[in-house]
């Protein structure tokens, strides 16, 4: 990283502390430009077919173990639809026990409801984003979003220090483990499935991404606290991710994501117990755009806050990444100049969310 992302431009204001200190009126730093602010209409695409419902994919991934083999392929043929046109879907029946997911969002909520004294032990600096913290990106004076959030990395193991988790509630550190665990386990079974879905080597993307050895996986835990204005901000500006795939535990009291869907923004409804999963831009890169990353935010709300755990699933940081070979053609040149993740993700550090801006960078001249 570059000198100037040794520390913030400006004194951070933690949002949990706005929101607590009763303001009836948002700070104009919040407040997005009128093309940018959220639409609070809900969408609903219901389909005569019972893998859609409330307004993205939901896969059942317990039919991947069906002696029916056509039920096997009808659920991995609905993994590449679910990719292909809408670059996110719901998982349910992932593996991954009910108990753990409710005690990783219960104690990441308590995190956050801790005296700010103890919370700011964590507090965290553009070098890494490892810790506490309350923007993305380090231009001064820019519009800021509406949340808080702990960003922690935890693949490769080299990276991962839970010095640098939190320390209280007591058993945070060993919760993070434990769902961290579990979300590589489910993270590299979904990896094996696109690349099949491609006509690749299943191992393909899991090999890409660096293997066991390299492959990067990091957190981030949002915290949206209750806003004044929901109609005038964000919690978390339109972007893609900048990564491989992110596995998206959701906070099912209250909704808040929104994904972009042509010219509309749609509201999507978490189901209980399920993942949301989305196609990152490192995916879109290896993909060819056979897969492609889509825009999403996060709505605030004024009578609720919210809790969500966004598990990122990446290629290791020095890895250079472009198309596959197996998918360029001369009919289907090369979209992307390669590039490595940390080369990548820099931008977003250095600049915050800016829609499918970067990605768009990365295309190669025709």
């Amino acid at each position: 990283m570059s000198n100037c992302l040794q520390s913030w431009p400006e004194p951070i204001v933690r949002v949990q502390g706005l929101s607590e200190s009763g303001i009836r009126e948002i700070p104009d730093r919040y407040v997005k430009r009128p093309a940018d602010r959220p639409c609070f209409k809900e969408t609903t695409t219901l389909s005569s077919s019972s893998h859609v419902l409330d307004n993205i994919p939901l896969i059942n991934l317990e039919n991947l173990k069906s002696s029916d083999e056509s039920i096997r392929d009808e659920t991995i043929e609905l993994i590449s639809k679910a990719c292909r046109e809408w670059g996110f879907f719901q998982v349910v029946n992932h593996g991954v026990s009910h108990e753990l997911m409710a005690n990783a969002r219960g104690v990441w909520r308590e995190f956050f409801h801790l005296p700010p004294e103890e919370k700011q032990k964590f507090a965290n600096s553009p070098v890494t984003y490892e810790g506490y913290g309350s923007r993305l990106g380090v231009e001064k004076g820019g519009k800021l979003d509406w949340s808080d959030y702990f960003f922690l990395h935890y693949l490769p193991e080299p990276l991962r220090d839970d010095k640098k988790w939190p320390s209280l509630p007591i058993t945070c550190r060993k919760i993070i483990a434990e769902y961290g665990q579990e979300a590589v386990k489910l993270c590299r079974k979904i990896t094996n499935i696109l690349s099949i879905n491609l006509g690749l080597n299943e191992n393909y993307l899991h090999t890409k991404f660096g293997g066991d050895n390299e492959r990067g996986a990091c957190l981030r835990v949002n915290f949206y606290p209750k806003c004044p204005q929901p109609d005038l901000t964000l919690g978390l500006s339109s972007h893609s991710d900048p990564g491989g795939m992110t596995l998206l535990l959701p906070d099912t009291d209250v909704p808040g994501l929104q994904v972009r869907r042509g010219d509309e923004w749609i509201t999507v409804k978490p189901v209980p117990n399920a993942f949301i999963i989305n196609i990152g831009d490192q995916i879109q890169v290896l993909s060819n755009a056979i897969y492609k990353s889509i825009e999403h935010r996060v709505i605030v709300n004024s009578g609720k806050e919210r809790v969500s755990l966004a598990f990122f699933y990446n290629p290791g940081g020095d890895i250079l990444i472009k198309p596959a070979d197996e998918l360029v053609t001369e009919d289907q040149p090369a979209l992307y100049l390669p590039t490595t993740f940390n080369e990548y993700r820099a931008f977003i550090r250095t600049n915050g969310p800016r829609g499918k801006s970067q990605v768009e960078s990365l295309k190669s001249p025709r």
